[in-house]
């Protein structure tokens, strides 16, 4: 690459990163709904056909915020893992659940954005699967390093849900029982449920040690899906 082309593509990343810096700015004051290429621009001094060669659409634009959440909450559950590679498994789950929930408060707007209300009119394309994987795969490895190492607790599977229970398994984790990769999935959800309810005020006069309750909460969800 010639010095000319590094400068042009320097320029371009910084532009870029300023452009998204001030959406989500704008996703704190006004909500990703009123996300609007033409206010972004304004705040930038920027000519709005300018701001158009970087992100062609409203949508293209929340599409690039909602990948640098999903990967931003990932690396941080990624984290969480790495620094207790020798803990015990719950300790390991536990550290990553309190990571995502960190991960929240500090940024809850993109939270929001990414497990929040839908946004009218915006669609979310393939290329957001595999970032909003991340956590869901980290929670995944600590359950199948302890598969492989130790073997899981014991776990009840209705009859009824075995057949769910096998697609799921297929799907998702086939190294895994069945019993386990579904006692998976209704934690992941029950992890983003005890955020979002802690972040969108749902606990406020009923929850006051927050962070006690979460902990032992996680710790559940851990024990649930056949840690210990």
């Amino acid at each position: 690459m010639s010095t000319t082309q590094g400068a042009r593509a320097r320029a371009r990343k910084e532009v870029t990163a300023a452009i998204k810096e001030e959406a989500r700015r704008q996703l704190a004051r006004e909500g990703a709904a009123k996300l609007s290429l033409r206010a972004v621009a304004r705040e930038l001094g920027m000519v709005s056909s300018a701001l158009y060669r970087y992100f062609p659409s409203r949508d293209e634009l929340l599409t690039a915020l909602i990948i640098d959440a999903y990967d931003s909450l990932g690396e941080a559950a990624e984290q969480a893992r790495d620094a207790t590679a020798g803990a015990a498994p719950v300790p390991r789950w536990t550290a990553v659940c309190e990571a995502v929930r960190g991960w929240a408060l500090a940024h809850p707007h993109e939270y929001a954005l990414i497990y929040g209300s839908p946004v009218p009119g915006y669609a979310a394309p393939e290329t957001t699967v595999p970032p909003a994987a991340r956590v869901g795969l980290v929670l995944i490895g600590i359950v199948r390093d302890t598969h492989e190492r130790s073997g899981l607790t014991e776990l009840p599977l209705p009859a009824g849900l075995r057949p769910e229970a096998e697609r799921m398994s297929a799907d998702l984790a086939p190294d895994l029982p069945p019993e386990a990769v579904t006692a998976l999935v209704a934690a992941w959800s029950q992890l983003f449920g005890l955020v979002s309810f802690e972040l969108f005020g749902q606990f406020n006069r009923v929850v006051e040690d927050r962070e006690a309750l979460f902990r032992h909460a996680a710790t559940r969800l851990a024990q649930g899906v056949g840690l210990g």
